[in-house]
């Protein structure tokens, strides 16, 4: 690849000591190998001034369809959708046809992404066929590299099977991740319960699906020990539970996903199925609470909760169209442009250490002779998202036409380098 120079960019990282400085990066043969506030030359130069570099970021939450549905993200698409959204790093959900269960299905997301500037991590599924009746062999695919056991983006409604997992689990020191649904309650729902669905007609879904079963799950790790994260929350209470637990020292953790914290259940006035999503949109008072825990650091780690979806799973009448939109490409911008209160620093932690952190993974350094993994990204360009920047198969997200502000310019992982364009 030759060598590298990213010149004058401030760097972002509240783990280091250059933190807000403003510096030039030389990189040769994938390592850095001079920080300085002089300027300096290599073979490739990005101008930078202006600019930020960090860590390379990381998304904890990404859907595939990779064995069974190609057609809506493969892993290739899905590598190629985190470059152009400043990613250098995808843990993948185990929701795939048939699911990732098994020490050879590890192996194939593994094996099929090995050469690629973006690493990628297999989450295992917990339960067979992501059913919740009964654990897979969760010893043989840890020790083919699955970094987490989850069920993706189905709840773990057994009690019993939770804990057993958490105690199964504590002496390879895995992570559980847990989406919290009480499906009873769910059952139907297709948006957030509340005014705006009773306007519209549509079943609602209960904030009170998802603390219920964050309660419990509270509970039950409380009893058996072990640790859990919680996915895409998106309940104040639920929030304010994970909060307690952690000052009473439980081991738990939490993500939510960008989207929550920019889009609220009165845009679903629309019809826009892209708007539809598990768990739904909450409340305009429902973000600003968000917001809150984000900075107060009750919420660990934002993620995109990226579900491609093909048109024919969307262009549907709103209560049979299916769940999810796409992320990756977005998932900063999104975080940047509705920003108006927390530092930029704490916000890149959440995207870069903390999912790392969470799922037991190094965490990469800026400094002189570590491994050059870095996001280079501009806070202040504005955009406007059109279908030809996505690099997903799938289009379905309701930022299309919208403008943003902030975006990535380029990712440097594996002695390898991408501009976004």
């Amino acid at each position: 690849m030759g060598t590298i120079v990213i010149r004058s960019a401030e760097i972002v990282d509240s783990t280091s000591e250059l933190n807000g400085k403003i510096r030039s990066i030389l990189i040769e043969n994938g390592i850095i190998k001079k920080i300085s506030d002089k300027e300096l030359s290599a073979d490739t130069v990005i101008e930078a001034k202006g600019m930020k570099v960090s860590l390379g970021w990381m998304d904890m939450r990404v859907t595939t369809g990779d064995p069974g549905h190609e057609y809506k993200e493969d892993l290739n698409s899905a590598c190629n959708a985190a470059m152009q959204g400043g990613f250098t790093a995808i843990a993948v959900l185990p929701n795939t046809t048939p699911p990732m269960q098994s020490k050879e299905s590890v192996e194939y997301v593994k094996g099929k992404t090995r050469e690629k500037l973006v690493d990628v991590y297999p989450i295992a599924a917990l339960t067979l066929n992501n059913k919740g009746e009964e654990l897979t062999e969760i010893l043989d695919m840890n020790a083919s590299g699955a970094i987490a056991f989850s069920d993706g983006v189905k709840p773990i409604w057994h009690s019993d099977l939770l804990l057993r997992a958490l105690l199964y689990m504590q002496p390879i020191n895995a992570q559980l991740i847990v989406h919290a649904e009480d499906k009873y309650l769910s059952h139907g729902g297709q948006m957030n319960e509340g005014k705006t669905s009773t306007m519209l007609g549509l079943k609602g879904i209960p904030k009170l699906s998802e603390q219920i079963m964050v309660d419990r799950d509270l509970s039950i790790l409380e009893y058996t020990g072990g640790k859990i994260h919680f996915a895409h929350i998106s309940s104040p209470k639920s929030l304010e539970l994970i909060k307690e637990a952690k000052k009473k020292g439980l081991n738990v953790t939490c993500d939510i996903a960008s989207y929550q914290l920019a889009l609220d259940d009165t845009m679903l006035s629309s019809f826009d199925s892209n708007l539809k999503v598990n768990p739904p949109l909450r409340s305009k008072r429902d973000i600003d609470v968000f917001w809150k825990y984000i900075n107060d650091g009750t919420v660990d780690v934002i993620v995109s909760d990226h579900i491609p979806q093909d048109t024919e799973c969307k262009q549907l009448e709103f209560d049979q169209a299916d769940f999810g939109m796409i992320g990756l490409e977005t998932m900063f911008s999104v975080v940047n442009t509705y920003n108006t209160k927390i530092e930029l620093a704490k916000i890149i932690e959440k995207i870069t250490v903390a999912p790392r952190a969470v799922l037991n993974i190094n965490v990469p350094q800026l400094k002189e002779g570590a491994k050059a993994n870095l996001t280079v990204f501009d806070t202040e360009k504005e955009w406007i998202l059109s279908a030809a920047d996505l690099r997903s198969k799938s289009v379905n997200t309701p930022f299309i036409g919208k403008k943003m502000k902030g975006r990535a310019v380029a990712v440097i992982n594996n002695n390898q380098l991408t501009y976004v364009r």
